[in-house]
């Protein structure tokens, strides 16, 4: 009976083999034992050496620091027998040269605009700090009364018109928190302020949510938020190289041309600096939703409390230092996987971006002992650290700008991290590498439950990937070249109270957000299973049919406003929604006889994944978003007055929110053609397979 029992384990075995998109069955096992090994391979306590090492001093990109830390990952990718180099960039990267804030009426009050060190925290204390602003604020110096804006976005303005309150010729106040600080000084602006101040109030970062560093993770009253205020959703990249690569010697706009940079002065102040001034504040009692959680009566304004601000730069560009390292592919070395984090910080950055950026060197390495081991990717596997992030994704755009016309050809997809933190995974992407991400999650552990991944993604009671807007490295690609991109990391617990402040060292990760790291070793093992299944999969793991109900739900979301729904026109896209739901049931059932047949490698198979891969170009138009043809997606790309957060068929649903409804017909159309040009992508690809 021997043979028998044996035999039918086997066959059990084989059933429990789960499957793996892109790969025939008789691979699913050789696949899933080689994804086991590489997460074996990951350690912890080498994510911890890399982050202690990279946050020794400040980095920030056009520093001594920053060149430092490239050096430093260029040597690990060199030590593992990686081929790697750095390619050096230039931008115009703002450092103040003055920065005043003081309270003239009614009483005289000085603003140090500095943080304190802390004795517990020595790194609080490091040279070479970048001091607390705002990067790409107009230089100026204005007196004004000043005024609270609650978060300074549209609403509030649309608030205090209600009000009676103008702010034009004024000073604005306003808090972090529901958009990004771009978006309050550029509605600021358009609102006739001539001033822009913005402060952390501790209800959203500070006591009021928990402990404050030192005792616990939350900011700190003399925390502060620096960052930049670039006009993102207009174009990303460097200011004075608008659509072209920025290399030394290369052609510039006069400052006086660029159109991404604000044309009033902004800085970021701590909610202990914040509180003199709102105390002073006259005017109505502000409504209840705009109260923080200062000891203070919120009033809104104007009145005697008059400020003046000062703000200088140094307006020149500087070097930036990308390193790239390569595993060339075995069968398709011109089909590239590209996976990126930047090193650059505003300060020590444990966690943004070294946490992420530690998670890179250990992919590498654990990628690199594999290839030790005998392995060889079928596809080119391309890991970047990049440089200028925090200032407005300087390094990625410029790289992207640079390689376009080889990117468009050769990349497959990119994936993309920025902080790592601990939580849930948080992962956002293009609609048809879902199910991808779906199989990937499956197939890892969460470090805190020890069971399969649930990731967060559109939000509550939504599975599946949320929308990508404009915070991280992957814009160039996803929104500008039509690349799938996917952004991921653990987050949500913890705090994040010190984010893009001095204290964002070293001591304040290891205490509050992955002390053993085992959420670097986690993510690791995530970004090294796609990074597998996409450069070795047969055949590339897209899918399509949840782009058409993705796309049906963005329809749906824009119907909930009654006005939209009356007005914008949506039998044709439908339509092609329709078209493309069975091209995708064709697609999936070529795709299922050309796995049953095992593909080999072969120059039929790699022009047949070509096919399969760049189906996301078809969701770009070549004119681009209406005032901003920088950005070319036409599914999603980041709100004009949201920043990070995206909006969806962005288009049609902006230019149907300002009423123009001539303009929302036109991006119908484009959004139409789009997807019917995808589905006649995706019967391409069908095609292809089925004739291998």
């Amino acid at each position: 009976m021997k043979p028998l029992i044996f035999a039918l384990s086997a066959t059990l075995a084989a059933a429990q083999v789960k499957p793996i998109r892109g790969f025939p069955e008789p691979q699913w096992q050789a696949q899933h034992q080689r994804e086991a090994k590489l997460r074996g391979l990951a350690e912890a306590p080498r994510v911890e050496t890399y982050i202690k090492r990279m946050t020794e001093k400040p980095h920030h990109a056009g520093s001594v620091g920053s060149r430092e830390v490239a050096d430093y990952a260029l040597g690990l990718f060199k030590e593992w027998g990686l081929d790697a180099k750095i390619e050096v960039f230039e931008a115009l990267l703002p450092f103040p040269t003055a920065r005043t804030v003081e309270m003239t009426a009614p009483v005289r009050h000085q603003l140090s605009l500095a943080e304190t060190v802390l004795s517990s925290d020595p790194d609080s204390g490091d040279a070479d700090q970048l001091p607390t602003y705002n990067a790409y604020s107009a230089t100026g110096d204005v007196t004004a009364p000043l005024v609270y804006v609650n978060y300074g976005i549209p609403e509030d303005y649309a608030t205090l018109k209600k009000l009676g309150i103008d702010v034009k010729g004024k000073i604005v106040i306003a808090r972090y928190g529901r958009s990004w600080r771009g978006t309050k000084a550029k509605v600021a602006q358009e609102n006739g302020a001539v001033g822009c101040l913005i402060y952390s109030d501790p209800r959203e970062d500070g006591y009021f949510q928990g402990d404050v560093y030192p005792k616990g993770p939350y900011r700190p009253e003399q925390g502060v938020q620096r960052g930049s205020v670039l006009d993102m959703p207009v174009q990303v990249g460097d200011p004075l190289s608008p659509g072209w690569a920025s290399e030394p010697g290369g052609k510039r706009l006069e400052l006086s041309q660029a159109t991404t940079i604000m044309k009033i002065p902004v800085l970021p102040i701590s909610y202990k600096e914040a509180r003199p001034l709102l105390e002073q504040l006259g005017g109505p009692v502000a409504p209840e939703a705009w109260r923080g959680a200062l000891p203070l009566t919120y009033h809104i304004g104007p009145g005697e409390a008059t400020v003046h601000m000062k703000t200088d730069f140094d307006w020149t560009s500087k070097p930036m230092y990308n390193v790239v390292a390569e595993i060339r592919g075995s069968a398709y070395p011109d089909q590239w996987v590209i996976y990126g984090n930047h090193h650059d910080a505003w300060v020590n950055g444990a966690s943004d971006p070294a946490s992420g950026a530690a998670v890179v060197l250990e992919t590498a390495r654990a990628l690199a002992e594999l290839k030790k081991q005998g392995w060889q990717p079928l596809r080119t596997i391309k890991l970047i650290l990049w440089d200028g992030e925090e200032f407005g994704l300087m390094g990625s755009t410029e790289w992207v700008e640079k390689h376009l016309p080889e990117l468009k050809e050769k990349a497959v997809a990119y994936i993309n991290s920025d902080s790592n933190g601990k939580g849930r995974l948080g992962v956002g992407g293009s609609p048809m590498v879902e199910e991808f991400m779906l199989e990937v999650a499956r197939d890892n552990t969460d470090p805190a439950t020890g069971k399969p991944i649930e990731f967060r993604g559109r939000g509550a009671g939504q599975p599946g990937l949320g929308p990508l807007g404009a915070g991280s490295d992957y814009v160039a690609f996803v929104h500008h070249a039509g690349i799938a991109s996917f952004n991921a990391g653990f987050g949500g617990e913890g705090g994040g109270g010190t984010y893009h402040s001095i204290y964002d060292s070293f001591n304040w990760y290891k205490r509050f957000i992955d002390p053993d790291f085992r959420y670097g070793k986690a993510l690791t093992s995530v970004m090294g299973t796609m990074l597998l299944r996409l450069a070795d999969a047969p055949v590339v793991p897209f899918e399509y049919g949840r782009v058409a109900s993705t796309v049906a739900s963005y329809i749906e979301d824009i119907r909930k406003q009654k006005e939209m729904a009356a007005k914008l026109d949506f039998r044709k896209l439908e339509a092609e929604l329709a078209r493309l739901k069975n091209a995708s049931a064709q697609y999936e059932s070529a795709l299922a006889a050309a796995l049953k047949r095992g593909p080999a490698p072969s120059a039929a198979v790699g022009a047949a994944n070509a096919v399969v891969y760049r189906a996301e170009r078809s969701l770009t138009a070549t004119e681009g978003l209406p005032g901003r043809p920088w950005y070319k997606h036409q599914l999603f790309a980041p709100g004009l007055y949201t920043g990070y957060g995206a909006k969806t068929l962005p288009g049609v649903r902006e230019a149907a929110e300002g009423s123009r409804w001539e303009e929302a017909a036109r991006q119908m159309e484009t959004a139409t053609r789009a997807i019917a040009a995808l589905v006649e992508q995706v019967n391409t690809a069908a095609r292809m397979l089925r004739s291998l």
